[in-house]
């Protein structure tokens, strides 16, 4: 058994008045001090956010940062329990060039993708972390680039795929994930049921707002408990999305 979470910090720099982060930041702790997944994916991490969380999270080693990275730079690594040992990985952008740093024509921001293989006890799992512009055709887009890149490895082990995806499900890149495409490889599916819980929410613990974090799957494992995280920390939200916690099993 083993289990993930994905995310959104929310940018570091932003000026969110009662919800900055120098004020959140309070809440993380308490937040990992009940839940303690196998595998974290955080999207809009900047590298001081990051280094907050290296200190207290000190079983994980951590994969999916850019350094040197410019000033205000979102990553969107993946945090890794110490006993898993990492097979390996890739960091690439959502672009035309995926190797170096760089956008699609009609991304705002440069986005990013990790994908990694672990083993711990002879089972092996991928682990996709990632975080999607707002652009409609670009996330279709991205979509298209990581299974493209996911076809490259062993189709038979177990995947899951996490981030921020700034799409409901009904957009085409998650059609892409989960429909029947062209390729060889099996879809994912998702760990929630429809009617999909709201995971963005501004800092106001709404419940109605898009589903826009997902947390898919794919290959030998089931889901066990998946849970949208709604709970305060400290008397404040450490993010203005929700983040979700999914517990997976070895299929038999």
């Amino acid at each position: 058994m083993f289990s993930v979470m994905t995310f959104n910090l929310r940018f570091g720099r932003a000026d969110d008045g009662p919800n900055n982060w120098s004020y959140r930041q309070k809440a993380f702790p308490l937040l990992f001090g009940k839940y303690r997944p196998d595998f974290i994916g955080f999207q809009e991490a900047n590298d001081f956010q990051t280094d907050f969380l290296r200190d207290f999270l000190d079983e994980y080693d951590i994969i999916g940062e850019r350094k040197p990275a410019p000033a205000f730079w979102q990553n969107s690594p993946i945090f890794y329990k110490k006993n898993w040992k990492l097979i390996r990985h890739e960091y690439f952008f959502l672009s035309p060039t995926p190797e170096i740093p760089s956008r699609f024509r009609k991304s705002r921001w440069p986005r990013q993708c990790v994908i990694s293989m672990f083993e711990k006890d002879d089972c092996r799992v991928i682990c996709i972390n990632t975080h999607f512009d707002f652009d409609t055709s670009v996330q279709t887009r991205s979509a298209l680039l990581i299974m493209e890149q996911l076809s490259h490895l062993p189709p038979d082990i177990p995947g899951v795929l996490m981030g921020d995806f700034n799409a409901r499900p009904s957009r085409a890149c998650y059609q892409v994930f989960t429909g029947q495409n062209q390729a060889k490889d099996p879809c994912f599916k998702n760990t929630f049921k429809e009617p999909f819980p709201g995971t963005f929410h501004g800092f106001n613990g709404n419940t109605d707002g898009g589903h826009i974090d997902w947390i898919l799957y794919r290959g030998g494992i089931v889901t066990g408990e998946a849970a949208v995280i709604r709970d305060q920390f400290g008397g404040i939200y450490p993010s203005d999305h929700f983040p979700l916690h999914v517990r997976f099993r070895w299929e038999t």
